[in-house]
C-alpha cells in the first residue's frame, strides 16, 4: 500500500508526539526501570510498554473498543485487573525500598535486583493492556485522522495505528535513556534508592486510584 501524504497528515504526528509524550503509567514505569536497571532494561520496558498498547490500537481498528465502552461488566472487569496490577508493582517497589542495601547495590541482597529483559517487557505489556481507558482512548483517537468516507478507512487506520506505535517506543527509549543518565547517582546512595523506589511506589499507588475512581 503505497503511502502518501493525506493518508499521514501533520496534524496526526503532531498529536501523536504530545500524546505518548505525556507522562502516564507507561513513562513512568519505563523511567523507573532505566534509573534502577539501567538502559538495556529501560529498552526492554519501552518494548513491553509498546506492545501493550498493541491490543488496544487492534481493538479500536476493528470496533472491538466499542465493546468496553458499551458493556459496564467488560469494563470494570479489566478496570479491577488493573488496578490490581498497579498495586502490585506499587507494592514492588516499596518492599524494593525496605530491603537492605549497600550504596552500589549488590544483586539479590539490594534494593537493586536486576530482572530479565524478558520479565521487564511483560510486565509492561500487562500494564498497558489492563489498561481499559486505552481502548476507549484509541477508539475516540484513531477515527478522527480518517475520512469516515474513505474507501480504505480500514488499511489507513492501521498505518496510523503502526506510526503511533512507532513513536511511542521511541519516545519511551529516550525517556528511559535520560533516567540511565542519573543512574550512576542513583546507585551511589542507598538513601537516594530507598527514597526512588518509595517515590515510584507512590505514584503507582496514585495510578491505581486514579483507575479505580475512573468511569467510563
Amino acid at each position: 500500500m503505497p503511502i502518501t501524504s493525506d493518508m499521514v497528515g501533520i496534524d496526526f504526528m503532531v498529536t501523536a508526539l504530545v500524546v505518548v509524550l505525556v507522562p502516564g503509567t507507561g513513562v513512568i514505569y519505563t523511567l523507573s526501570i532505566g534509573a534502577l536497571q539501567g538502559g538495556r532494561a529501560s529498552i526492554a520496558a519501552a518494548f513491553g510498554c509498546t506492545l501493550g498498547i498493541l491490543p488496544h490500537l487492534l481493538a479500536s481498528v476493528f470496533g472491538l473498543a466499542a465493546l468496553l465502552h458499551t458493556s459496564a461488566v467488560a469494563f470494570q472487569t479489566v478496570k479491577i485487573l488493573g488496578v490490581i496490577y498497579l498495586l502490585y508493582l506499587a507494592w514492588g517497589f516499596w518492599r524494593e525500598a525496605s530491603r537492605p542495601t549497600t550504596a552500589a547495590g549488590d544483586g539479590e541482597t539490594g534494593a537493586l535486583r536486576s530482572h530479565r529483559p524478558g520479565t521487564i517487557a511483560v510486565r509492561g505489556i500487562l500494564l498497558n493492556i489492563l489498561n481499559p481507558k486505552l481502548s476507549i482512548f484509541f477508539l475516540a483517537f484513531l477515527p478522527q485522522f480518517v475520512p469516515a468516507s474513505a474507501p480504505d478507512a480500514l488499511a489507513r487506520m492501521t498505518l496510523l495505528s503502526a506510526i503511533f506505535m512507532g513513536l511511542t517506543f521511541v519516545v519511551f527509549i529516550g525517556y528511559g535513556m535520560a533516567a540511565t543518565v542519573l543512574r550512576a547517582r542513583v546507585l551511589s546512595s542507598a538513601r537516594v534508592m530507598r527514597w526512588l523506589n518509595r517515590s515510584f511506589a507512590a505514584v503507582f499507588a496514585g495510578f491505581a486510584t486514579k483507575l479505580a475512581l475512573t468511569d467510563r
